[in-house]
């Protein structure tokens, strides 16, 4: 089987002025947590999928899941265009593994 791997971005930016707001905001972070989404920086989550037809599936179920103010975007990418990204300033410091190495096919 060939796969061809691809990252889901999620970036988004939600109103929290009331307390109704922050409770929207904390659920769609929670729920991005437990689908497996990585935080790269505040608001910007990443999770790695299969191939294109997983990637479609998991941005469906965000769609579902996204709160009804605010903004949320998701990007698709490869796996490849994933490894160019630079750092301008900083480095990547992660003590969780998020390659496609450890992804595991049943």
């Amino acid at each position: 089987m060939s796969y061809r791997y691809m990252r889901i971005l999620v970036m988004f930016d939600l109103p929290v002025g009331t307390e109704s707001e922050r409770k929207n905001y904390r659920l769609f972070r929670k729920y991005l947590i437990k689908s497996g989404f990585l935080m790269l920086q505040e608001s910007v989550y990443c999770k790695i999928a299969q191939n294109t037809t997983v990637a479609d599936a998991i941005i469906a179920n965000v769609r579902k899941n996204g709160p009804d103010d605010g903004l949320v975007q998701v990007l698709k990418i490869t796996e490849k265009q994933y490894s160019r990204m630079e750092y301008i300033v900083g480095e990547s410091k992660s003590d969780v593994l998020d390659s496609d190495e450890r992804l595991v096919v049943l």
